[in-house]
């Protein structure tokens, strides 16, 4: 089967399920796992320099919102065509984020050739796993996605175990610097798991933009730094867009030492099986607690 995968969240679903040797077409940013997807022909591209520019000049260019918008990437048609592909892994769940559903259909449907074409939504923890089986069974590997996601729920299991009836910490996660942007969707749920009490967002929820004094009336014990799309380093060249803000040095926790910087492209952005990896590294963060392999600098780091 050829399967090109339009976001990088399923291109990790692939992966999961063996079936990276079966991938012809992939997004510019997926990256996972690094020596499976090196030599894959991309067919997107995006219309913003986002490394020469700062958080606030991107949402602006997208419409003001890290959610909503005209979407960052572009779709090469003529080379998905090229690809002939049997199916298209994509997205209908952020606009700025991957290619759109709506744009993928389109071009599917000018090639004419019967390619089917899987939207991914998931809103929630369940909802991300149960992806491996939606996939699986599409891709005819249900029995294989079945185990993989018990395998993951297992580590999910093992991670509350961990820290059960330890005190939770008051958590705020980050997952846009300028505007400040709580990350919604899955990741309250991935706190939770670990040990500690979110804050400004629900499980599933499709979060808008918070204000300073919200973030300060909250009293958090921890900050969680994880924009959408960077990885520690690109966010760290931007710590200034929070160590500048009135009273930072007065929260609970940077007094405390717990503002962590962490790799949200890889655990906490995108809805793939690496989020159960996210967990395992918030149980460290939170409660110095190990569940699964050690948590290394390049997954968290302090801010």
């Amino acid at each position: 089967m050829r399967i090109v995968s339009l976001l990088p969240a399923a291109t990790d679903i692939v992966a999961q399920l063996g079936l990276a040797g079966q991938l012809v077409g992939r997004t510019h940013e997926c990256d996972w796992p690094p020596q499976d997807v090196r030599s894959i022909p991309v067919v997107t591209g995006a219309d913003l320099a986002q490394d020469e520019m700062s958080s606030r000049e991107i949402s602006d260019e997208v419409g003001g919102s890290a959610h909503s918008g005209s979407s960052l990437y572009t779709l090469d048609t003529e080379a998905l065509g090229s690809l002939a592909p049997d199916v298209v892994l994509t997205q209908d769940l952020c606009q700025v984020c991957a290619v759109s559903y709506e744009r993928v259909s389109q071009a599917v449907r000018i090639m004419d050739t019967g390619t089917r074409v899987l939207s991914l939504e998931p809103r929630t923890l369940t909802d991300v796993i149960d992806c491996l089986v939606t996939v699986g069974d599409l891709l005819g590997v249900r029995e294989r996605a079945e185990q993989s996601r018990a395998s993951l729920l297992r580590r999910l299991d093992q991670v509350s175990r961990s820290v059960a009836g330890r005190p939770q910490p008051r958590v705020i996660a980050i997952e846009w610097l300028d505007p400040l942007w709580p990350a919604g969707h899955w990741v309250p749920e991935q706190i939770t798991c670990a040990g500690g009490q979110a804050l400004l967002a629900e499980p599933g929820e499709h979060t808008k933009p918070m204000t300073w004094d919200q973030v300060r009336a909250a009293r958090p014990d921890v900050l969680l730094v994880l924009p959408c799309g960077f990885p520690p380093e690109r966010t760290l060249r931007e710590r200034d867009a929070l160590t500048s803000l009135p009273g930072w040095a007065d929260l609970a926790a940077v007094r405390a030492g717990n503002v962590w910087v962490l790799d949200g492209p890889a655990y906490f952005n995108r809805p793939g099986p690496r989020i159960v990896r996210g967990a395992e590294v918030l149980a460290q963060v939170l409660h110095g607690v190990r569940a699964g392999a050690a948590v290394t600098v390049d997954e968290a780091k302090r801010f």
